[in-house]
Parts: C-alpha cells; structure tokens; sequence
C-alpha cells in the first residue's frame, strides 16, 4: 500500500509511519515543522520530507490511503485535494482501529496513567515471552514506540483528542476481546 502522512512530524504520527515502512509499505508524507526526535527517527528511515510545508502536489491517484495527524486543519491543501481526489483519508485513531480490528486490544486511556499502566502491562508481557503489538509512548523500546507484527494482542494508548474518544467505542466495543482501563 501506499500511505500519505499530513502532519507526519507528530510523535504518534512519525513511529507510525516508520512502523509501517519497516512492514514493506510505501511512505510519504508533510508537515510544516518536525522537531526531534521525530526528525532524526524519519531522516534514519529515508522518510524525512525534503522541506517543511504542505504541497498538494504530492497527492495523487497513486496514494491509497491518506493518514491524517492532528494538526492538520481542515483547510490543509494536502487534505484539499486527497477529498478532490476521493482518497481514503483516516484519522490516526480510524487507521490504528482499521489495522488492529482482528487482534485483542488493550485499551489504556484517561488523563493520567496511561503510560505507567502500558510499561506494567508490557513489562509483564515481556516477563512471560508473549507476543504483543504496542502503540504507546516511548517505553521499553526507546528506537520505535510502534510496530506491527503477527501477534493477536496489541496495547494501544489513547491520546486526548476529541476524534480518539469518539472512537472509543469502537476502539474497545465491537464485539472483540478486549481489555480497558481508565484512569
């Protein structure tokens, strides 16, 4: 698949799109500025944008999906024309939800905690060998806070934006095993 990042400088944002390059996707992506460590993680993984900006450009029939970052505001001219073009555009929250649907999610959440709980829960994982998928901050594995592979089980952090908690349902509730802690 091809994938467009707008606003891939975020920290969620940037070990998604390196996790998903280290899968075998094709990656590109924009943003209007890309602080460390985000910068030096997307330049060692080829990913770096050449400039800050955005450039609507760079969208064309070719991508398959655009994965769009928080910061990106609706009058984004990348977003623009992705809907011009009928692109499939996610959310951060729509893709992870999409590309975990056949796996058990540990759903951490709440306003603080979360990455205290998540370092118990992967602590204990890794105590016992059992295979799991994560998406948090970066905890126990310093190079990469995300990264897919074939196991049923990921642990998955909510960040606070509106669009994460309105998918919260289905994030924990549709009809999987799951797991949920607020705090």
């Amino acid at each position: 698949m091809n994938y467009h990042f707008i606003a891939i400088g975020g920290s969620a944002m940037h070990n998604l799109a390196i996790a998903l390059h280290k899968k075998g996707e094709t990656i590109t992506g924009s943003d209007d500025e890309i602080f460390e460590p985000s910068r030096s993680r997307l330049a060692k993984f080829g990913l770096l944008p050449e400039s800050e900006g955005w450039f609507p450009d760079k969208i064309d029939k070719n991508i398959d999906a655009i994965v769009l970052g928080m910061h990106a505001k609706n009058d984004n001219p990348e977003l623009l024309k992705a809907k011009a073009l009928n692109i499939k555009i996610y959310s951060y929250p729509e893709f992870l939800y999409n590309q975990t649907q056949n796996k058990t999610r540990a759903v951490i959440g709440g306003s603080h905690g979360k990455t205290s709980t998540t370092a118990m829960i992967m602590h204990v994982l890794n105590y016992y060998k059992k295979d799991f998928e994560k998406n948090s901050d970066d905890i126990m594995e310093l190079s990469l806070s995300f990264h897919f592979n074939t196991a049923i089980f990921i642990i998955t952090e909510l960040d606070k934006s509106v669009k994460t908690w309105m998918l919260c349902d289905q994030l924990v509730h549709d009809g999987k095993d799951f797991i949920s802690h607020l705090m």
